[in-house]
């Protein structure tokens, strides 16, 4: 128990290092605190520019409460619970697997820092993104992972920063399904994956933007914004009642596996869910809506 605790301790005490060093310190080029600052802006920029919904304000309905989410989930959240959750739970689960004589090195099927940094790179995004398609899935077909998942969906008027409105669980979600996953292909630093962090959140960033693009042929491979406003759509066919347009980072996922869903422009279709008139307004009262809600047949 002296061993969780400690990483626990060190988890907090390390995260508010960095925290502050990312703050401080950003003539960096993989400095996620003003990544995310500069990305933001720039994709803000160009809905001002080129904007689909005109009649949709540059301030837009909870642009200040996606806002806070934003830095909530990318920065706050991981210093007061996930860090310390996802070390302990992984120490926790090599622990279980070492009583039974199992070593997450005996699973490894290769090893990504032994390929050429590009290879790597390319071969940890696509088992990520994949792993990550499916995960947001689950959120949509499991009634409580759903209530979790009606937060991000709970956005009524789209732009960038509700990209990164979403439930502190969907990260312990995500980030548990994954562990594995990139257990087996090892892993790279985080100095070295921050093009691919800083890659997926352009995309999501453009996603969720105010922009009418699908970026042509490339459409099939990259999720865009004319893609994933269907699936913050209110209304869904009949046979995707659980949703469409999984795609986080890539769109092809969900072509090859038929969930891609773009019936027409969907430039002024109502966003939400069915019972979203009932949703929490504000961010305490989105946080624990989950656990007072008890889920009801919604058909």
């Amino acid at each position: 128990m002296e061993k969780y605790l400690d990483i626990i301790a060190n988890s907090y005490s390390g995260y508010w290092n960095y925290l502050k060093s990312e703050i401080l310190s950003y003539g960096y080029w993989d400095n996620y605190f003003y990544g995310l600052i500069i990305i933001s802006l720039a994709v803000w920029m160009l809905e001002i520019a080129f904007p689909w919904r005109e009649n949709q304000g540059i301030f837009r309905k909870d642009f200040w409460l996606d806002t806070f989410y934003m830095f909530f989930n990318f920065f706050l959240l991981n210093l007061i619970v996930f860090i310390a959750l996802s070390n302990t739970v992984a120490e926790i689960f090599d622990d279980l697997l070492g009583l039974v004589g199992i070593s997450l090195d005996n699973f490894k099927l290769i090893e990504v820092n032994a390929l050429p940094k590009p290879l790597g790179l390319f071969v940890f995004f696509i088992v990520a993104d994949f792993v990550q398609w499916n995960t947001h899935r689950l959120l949509h077909r499991v009634p409580w992972l759903w209530n979790f998942h009606k937060v991000h969906h709970s956005v009524k008027e789209m732009g960038f920063a509700a990209h990164l409105r979403y439930h502190w669980m969907e990260p312990v979600v995500y980030k548990s399904i994954l562990y594995i996953p990139l257990a087996i292909i090892g892993g790279f630093e985080a100095q070295d994956v921050a093009f691919v962090h800083f890659f997926n959140i352009t995309i999501g960033h453009l996603n969720h933007a105010n922009l009418g693009w699908d970026y042509g042929k490339l459409k099939y491979i990259f999720n865009n914004p004319k893609m994933h406003i269907w699936h913050h759509a209110k209304e869904l066919p009949k046979h995707a009642r659980y949703g469409v347009n999984y795609g986080l980072t890539l769109s092809i996922w969900d072509y090859i596996f038929k969930t891609n869903y773009i019936p027409e422009n969907g430039r002024d279709i109502e966003l939400g869910f069915y019972g979203d008139e009932t949703f929490p307004k504000d961010f305490v009262s989105q946080e624990i809506y989950p656990i007072k809600f008890k889920e009801k047949d919604e058909n």
